[in-house]
């Protein structure tokens, strides 16, 4: 089997793996949109063990700072002198600018991975109802963007470096 049919194959059975554990026995603690970004920044970023390292790092980097956004917007006071919108957006962009200027750091030099965890930090905390609070934010639970977010993304990483291993054996039993 040439190569990208054994990739796409492997990333299929991969998916279904992944679909039956966020449906399943994972429900409520591992959510598959998050798992599929980091999935794709593996590969993005070269498909191998540097870039499960640094995709890994830098999306919960990420994660982290957009938690510390979203933290701030929510104690945003209601009488603030620029009112809401501004002061959010203002959060916002300090925010991204710091975590994309800490791409000077080698560690943390992956700065699609970094944005790709800070927007799925936001797409949960926006979309998901009752998630953006301090009460959460702040929680040791598996609600708190910083570790199901976190441990999503995780995931995804690993089912990249999966789907990659069972391409290779694929294209290997064939040729």
């Amino acid at each position: 089997m040439n190569g990208l049919s054994a990739l796409s194959v492997s990333i299929g059975l991969i998916a279904g793996l992944a679909t039956f554990l966020a449906v399943g026995p994972l429900g409520g603690v591992f959510l598959i949109w998050a798992a599929t970004i980091s999935w794709a920044a593996y590969f993005a970023l070269g498909g191998d063990d540097k870039a499960a390292i640094n995709t890994v790092r830098c999306s919960i980097f990420g994660v982290f700072v957009a938690t510390y956004a979203a933290y701030e917007i929510v104690t945003i006071s209601p009488d603030a002198m620029l009112g809401f919108p501004l002061m959010a957006a203002i959060i916002v962009t300090v925010t991204v600018i710091a975590a994309c200027l800490a791409a000077n750091i080698p560690a943390l030099s992956a700065i699609p991975a970094t944005v790709l965890g800070y927007s799925a930090t936001f797409a949960y905390v926006l979309q998901t109802p009752g998630i953006l609070s301090t009460n959460v934010l702040l929680s040791a639970s598996w609600e708190n963007p910083v570790i199901i977010v976190s441990v999503s993304l995780v995931l995804g990483v690993a089912f990249g470096i999966v789907s990659a291993k069972l391409a290779a054996k694929m294209t290997t039993i064939e040729e």
